[in-house]
């Protein structure tokens, strides 16, 4: 069975943790210094907080699969809306290792349709040092969105674990600010 998955960015993880800990009447599932992830049966919603640089807000929503199978079916659903999507394959971001599809709905907001593969020591594929480091390549400040573009260019099939275009949440809001379809489009382009 699938679950919502919800990540925000919060100004304060400790303040945060303990909110949301009062409002679910749990404690978070992972915890690290910079991330927090709640999986609740009641709701079914996989819930996740990060403090790494970016705006307090919505950072993405998600539908968390439970194995390929449901990942395909959602990949299914992605095509015939005839949205374009992005696929990151055997990625690590959330400290976890996952298989996944990124598609931007019409208003903009970015979806991530997921398979977690495994649990990973660190937020991303980066070395440690660059991984905490909200201002690293990956993790684009919106003045920093020029200088991510030139390291962090996703493509319509990346694959990528170099530590700097590792896959990390924070690409997600670059993919947001930027047009998914335009971005398969010239991923389309440079193939033919």
């Amino acid at each position: 069975m699938k679950r919502l998955h919800i990540h925000v960015s919060v100004d304060e993880l400790a303040t945060s943790v303990r909110f949301y800990n009062a409002l679910f009447g749990a404690e978070p599932t992972v915890l690290k210094p910079d991330y927090a992830k709640w999986l609740l049966d009641d709701p079914r919603v996989n819930f996740a907080i990060s403090q790494r640089g970016a705006p307090a807000g919505l950072d993405h929503l998600g539908i968390q699969a439970e194995n390929g199978d449901e990942l395909a079916e959602l990949k299914q659903r992605i095509d015939a809306a005839g949205m374009a999507a992005l696929t990151e394959e055997g990625t690590t971001c959330c400290y976890a290792k996952s298989d996944k599809h990124w598609v931007q709905d019409p208003s903009g907001i970015a979806w991530e349709t997921y398979h977690t593969l495994d649990s990973a020591p660190t937020y991303n594929d980066a070395p440690a040092a660059a991984a905490a480091n909200p201002d690293s390549c990956c993790a684009p400040a919106p003045s920093a969105l020029a200088a991510a573009d030139a390291c962090c260019t996703p493509t319509a099939s990346s694959t990528t674990t170099s530590a700097c275009c590792a896959p990390a949440p924070q690409k997600v809001q670059l993919i947001a600010r930027k047009n998914i379809e335009a971005i398969v489009s010239k991923e389309r382009k440079s193939r033919d």
